[in-house]
């Protein structure tokens, strides 16, 4: 028997599983859900995320413990690239960090000034989370996050070139 609505998880639940509420108040607990549990995120009210489970069942959790899926890129339709190597990225990201290291000491050691720093600081962007084998790595020129299990990149999610998600 198939569900009266298509499905489509957006986020499971942490892996020692997940607290839901009837209403984004911590005085009405409900059940717990199962870790690694597929929901779909309906909407969010500051830290609050309502969800929606694969039976029609929905709840409201600490939104900020959901733990998001690979989404094809906005836009497409194909599947999610993958790339060969994960370490040239990595460089680069070394290199945009080591630049600002740099300038940020010798600001800090009054070496330049405010505006040096800012100026030496303009187009540098970063954006790394490592959590063990896994890492989201951005690449604003090619405006895509890339999720890397230490083997090989896979397209997460694409960006405008000028940061935003």
């Amino acid at each position: 028997m198939t569900a009266p609505f298509e499905f489509r998880p957006t986020h499971v639940a942490p892996g020692d599983g997940l607290q839901t509420w009837t209403g984004p108040d911590p005085s009405r607990p409900s059940v717990r859900l199962d870790p690694l549990l597929p929901l779909q995120l309906l909407s969010t009210s500051g830290n609050w995320a309502r969800i929606l489970c694969s039976n029609g069942w929905s709840a409201w959790v600490d939104g900020r413990l959901l733990v998001a899926l690979p989404q094809h890129p906005p836009g497409t339709g194909e599947a999610l690239g993958t790339g060969e190597d994960p370490r040239p990225l990595l460089a680069a990201l070394e290199r945009s960090l080591a630049s600002y290291r740099r300038l940020l000491d010798d600001w800090a050691a009054g070496r330049i000034d405010l505006e040096t720093f800012r100026d030496g600081t303009r187009n540098l962007r970063l954006g790394a989370v490592l959590d063990g084998a896994s890492a989201w790595l951005l690449d604003l020129d090619q405006g895509r996050w890339y999720y890397c299990d230490g083997t090989r990149l896979q397209t997460y999610a694409t960006v405008d070139k000028d940061g935003a998600a």
